[in-house]
């Protein structure tokens, strides 16, 4: 077999365990030895549509079968796969295509109209419906194998960040970034071949696809797949499949923990959360921990395939908080400016190597030549190492308020916030101050059936922090502007609430 990269992955993987389950949609399943099948159809067709090694072939759609399938008839045709976020609009989506170079997009039903309006300005020539066009397609097609060659070094994702500012860049993850972070989930987690995973975060989310789904079928393990997060529906499935292993960024895990039915769901199966995509707050991992269940927390992101660090069961009550240390094959460091190691509780910037480190950004070689240094990535992220080398991430650098030449981390205030009963959602940023440059806000969205009192808020944070870190002024809100991935948009917070109406504010 030519072919060294995640395209071969369900031809290794039908040789041996072809009638192991690999999917469950709905109350449709698909084995292994199917799954095969199907991808290298998929692939027969879009070649008999002009598709290349090389080129790049697009997916908008919600999980679905057809997202993992059309990710690995990518694979054996030697082509680049590019999942798009089926959150963004028209505009957003014709971007990234016409960025990527795309020639190929498959879709699903929900966003025909989207596709169909999509502005000229693309290379975009073959476009596949999911439904009675795609299985058309693939009941037309040959089944023979297709050795393409494709070796590990080979770009395998064209990965959009999150594009919190102007616009979103496509990190490139080889073959090998890939497989080596798949590595790094099997060697830390102890997955095993009878897992079975929940995949309720969208695929086009780069921990959902990569450090839950990739590993699972790369051990011969089963995915649920979800169309869309919903709290109760997500205890259903669990206690129906017998989930063993689920990711979810804290949002979702705190919707599942508000939810009536919590108390009394069957939770016996779970053996793995991991949670990430931002700092976990501490009352959440309580409350998961009152049940019994421990999350495993993690940190990366997309440039790193993306785990970065890990922190393992052993060390959840003893080092809560901590991001946890560098996965197997997986270098980080913490440091200052000029790169130099920071020293125990100093706070500096967290820096990525490995095998598992993107290749660069595509069409940028500026911005990349910007974010790595030596090989190490840049992260912009924040941070301090205890004695033990465990890492806590403190916040995002540009996300850091000054205030009377004193450093406030924003992650710290929110994380007391959040213990408050009353709040369901906050963001702390800062706002000019005419005697300290800047001084913090805490922006707060009050839990279901609450209402809160901002001077309240603040007093119950006295005592708690540092005087200087307390916000001055608090303004409740009705919802925090999220990416896709569910990180709260801070940018956006800043537009919104930055000047409040005097009658929101209280403290100032």
């Amino acid at each position: 077999m030519r072919n060294e990269g995640l395209g071969s992955w369900p031809a290794r993987r039908a040789r041996k365990t072809p009638h192991r389950t690999a999917l469950i949609h709905g109350e449709q399943s698909t084995d292994y030895r199917t799954l095969h099948t199907r991808a290298t159809r998929l692939a027969h067709a879009l070649r008999a549509r002009g598709i290349e090694r090389g080129d790049r072939i697009a997916h908008l759609s919600p999980n679905h079968p057809a997202y993992l399938e059309t990710l690995f008839a990518a694979g054996i045709l030697g082509a680049v796969f590019v999942p798009l976020n089926t959150r963004l609009a028209g505009p957003e989506i014709a971007y990234q295509l016409a960025d990527s170079g795309a020639k190929a997009l498959v879709h699903g039903p929900a966003h025909a109209g989207l596709v169909a309006g999509l502005p000229a300005g693309t290379d975009v020539r073959t476009y596949v419906e999911i439904g009675d066009a795609y299985e058309q397609a693939l009941a037309a097609a040959s089944a023979e194998p297709i050795d393409e060659p494709v070796t590990p070094d080979d770009t395998c994702l064209i990965m959009y960040t999150s594009g919190t500012t102007g616009h979103p860049k496509g990190a490139m993850l080889t073959h090998s970034n890939v497989t080596w972070n798949a590595v790094n989930v099997l060697v830390d987690h102890d997955l095993i071949a009878d897992e079975r995973a929940l995949v309720s975060a969208p695929l086009f989310h780069t921990a959902s696809l990569n450090m839950l789904t990739l590993p699972v079928l790369l051990k011969g393990g089963t995915c649920v797949l979800t169309e869309a997060f919903d709290p109760g529906a997500t205890l259903g499935l669990i206690e129906r499949h017998g989930i063993t292993f689920m990711f979810g960024v804290p949002t979702m895990f705190d919707q599942v923990a508000r939810h009536p039915r919590w108390t009394n769901a069957d939770l016996s199966s779970l053996r793995i959360l991991t949670c990430g995509g931002s700092p976990v707050p501490t009352p959440l991992i309580a409350t998961y921990q009152k049940r019994g269940l421990t999350f495993l927390q993690g940190y990366g992101m997309t440039e790193a395939a993306p785990g970065a660090l890990f922190l393992d069961a052993e060390h959840a009550a003893d080092k809560a908080g901590s991001a946890g240390v560098p996965h197997f094959f997986s270098d980080v460091r913490v440091v200052r400016p000029d790169l130099t190691p920071v020293d125990v509780g100093e706070t500096g910037e967290v820096v990525v190597h490995g095998p598992h480190v993107m290749s660069g950004y595509w069409g940028l070689p500026e911005e990349t030549e910007a974010a790595v240094t030596d090989g190490w990535f840049r992260s912009g992220d924040a941070a301090r190492v205890d004695e033990d080398g465990y890492v806590y991430i403190v916040d995002r650098i540009k996300d850091m308020i000054i205030s009377g030449g004193e450093n406030i981390y924003p992650a710290e205030i929110e994380d007391l916030l959040l213990a408050h009963p009353g709040i369901a959602e906050c963001a702390v940023i800062g706002v000019p101050d005419d005697e300290w440059g800047e001084v913090p806000r805490a922006v707060v969205v009050p839990a279901a059936d609450t209402e809160l009192d901002p001077d309240e808020v603040l007093t119950s944070l006295s005592g708690r922090l540092a005087k200087y870190k307390i916000p001055k002024s608090v303004v409740v809100g009705d919802k925090l502007p999220r990416t896709a991935s569910g990180k709260i948009l801070k940018s956006r917070v800043r537009q919104r609430y930055g000047t409040p109406a005097p009658e929101q504010e209280a403290g100032s």
